[in-house]
């Protein structure tokens, strides 16, 4: 295989902004007024991405423990941020607890399973394998409870009746929420599912076409991915599973009645 990495010029690059033109025209022609957002968006990722880049030049010439942890603590916080905004109903502060709860212990338990006891990096904190493969992670999970979310919130209103018939029969809270509950879990994991099964064959995704292009070789690239998508899988159910499992709580009084 051919290890050598073509180096992108600026010039070359700014030739890909060619999409964002193409976008904008299209939008303009269809009359939807994205344009703005658009801009935002670009600008955003170009900025985000570039100093993204020079931060972690310097923690790979530097690696250490505390910086790592420092990276992955703003990573997680950002996504936790990210998770709320995107719920579209509004949501008690108790639920936005146990929202951050669960994306920490979900993001943790994967992230630390995946990197120590599957790749046994050595040392644990290696800023080359730690950082990016815990971006991975966090930001399926943000996906996940977002979903997940916005799914429980929304039908813990619209199936309110539903919920109070049910307690007056005498269920219990858990009884009366338990198809909501699974419905938010169910569309939580559903995109991942759904990427698992056209993957390798509608797809290549972004882990291992990276790999491959910089010259590994493609069984170990597939490996590698094979594993990202397993610990995605459990990052984002354990995630989801934790929310909604605390989430609908927040629901109920101590009594067991509505309490929104």
């Amino acid at each position: 295989m051919n290890d050598t990495v073509i180096n992108l010029s600026v010039i070359q690059l700014s030739f890909a902004y060619i999409f964002v033109l193409v976008l904008l025209v299209i939008f303009k022609a269809r009359g939807i007024k994205r344009e703005k957002q658009i801009l935002i968006a670009t600008t955003r990722m170009t900025v985000q991405l570039t100093v993204m880049g020079y931060v972690l030049m310097y923690v790979f010439q530097k690696p250490s423990w505390w910086l790592t942890l420092v990276m992955i603590a703003v990573m997680v916080a950002f996504a936790i941020y990210n998770a709320l905004k995107r719920v579209k109903t509004t949501m008690s502060q108790p639920l936005k607890q146990i929202t951050a709860a669960s994306m920490v212990f979900g993001f943790t338990i994967t992230a630390l399973t995946f990197i120590v006891g599957v790749l046994q990096v050595r040392p644990w904190y290696h800023p080359q394998y730690f950082i990016p493969i815990s971006g991975m992670i966090v930001g399926n999970s943000m996906t996940g409870i977002s979903l997940g979310a916005n799914r429980l919130c929304s039908d813990m209103v619209d199936k309110r009746p539903i919920i109070e018939n049910s307690l007056m029969l005498g269920a219990t809270p858990s009884r009366a929420t338990r198809d909501i509950i699974n419905g938010a879990f169910d569309s939580a994991i559903l995109p991942t599912m759904n990427n698992m099964l056209t993957m390798g064959i509608v797809s290549l995704p972004g882990m291992m076409t990276g790999q491959i292009l910089s010259g590994t070789f493609p069984l170990t690239a597939i490996k590698y991915q094979i594993g990202i998508m397993l610990a995605i899988l459990g990052s984002t159910a354990l995630t989801v599973v934790m929310f909604v499992t605390l989430g609908y709580k927040t629901f109920f009084t101590k009594d067991g009645r509505l309490n929104y």
